[in-house]
């Protein structure tokens, strides 16, 4: 029997964090018809290793990537030892499903299979991001700003899953 175990949590709070901080719009002045002219901020995932500086720098030393842009980054991941409960937990949950027309593969509103489906208290984690906000000018970086604390009021509740079973579905930034 294998141990292997990956159901990629970090990587989906990553892009999750990222979808959050993708839709913010800085203003550039006027465009020909006197109206505001917005460009949207693009955010990516900015490991700071040597190759990713190599590749956003087109292996130049004096090449900047342009601006305005954001990069988020795991800055740290620690055991949360404040909301650990009993490790040795576990719960058993009882699913019924709605049986399946096997013709035309229809939920029927009759109970289908039961199964029971046994939980393990899940390892406390926090994941710390850190967002680098790059810009030309401060006034673009506050217009960034303002758009991201009026957002954060005090927080966001993200659902990494919609798998019923799955009890840490639900969680903040």
């Amino acid at each position: 029997m294998s141990t292997y175990f990956y159901d990629q949590q970090i990587r989906r709070f990553l892009l999750q964090f990222i979808r959050i901080m993708s839709n913010f719009e800085v203003e550039t002045g006027l465009n020909s018809a006197g109206t505001s002219a917005l460009i949207r901020v693009p955010v990516m995932y900015g490991d700071p290793t040597r190759q990713a500086a190599q590749i956003l720098g087109n292996n130049s030393e004096t090449s900047l990537p342009p601006v305005p842009i954001m990069a988020a980054i795991v800055s740290e991941l620690k055991y949360d030892r404040t909301r650990v409960q009993e490790p040795n937990f576990v719960s058993t949950m009882s699913i019924r499903q709605r049986a399946v027309d096997p013709v035309s593969g229809q939920l029927q509103s009759v109970r289908g299979n039961s199964f029971s489906v046994e939980r393990l208290m899940p390892v406390p984690y926090k994941l710390t991001l850190k967002l680098d906000i790059w810009t030309s000018n401060t006034e673009q970086k506050l217009q960034i700003l303002e758009q991201i604390l009026a957002l954060f009021n005090p927080a966001i509740e993200v659902q990494n899953t919609d798998n019923y079973v799955d009890w840490s579905s639900l969680s903040y930034v």
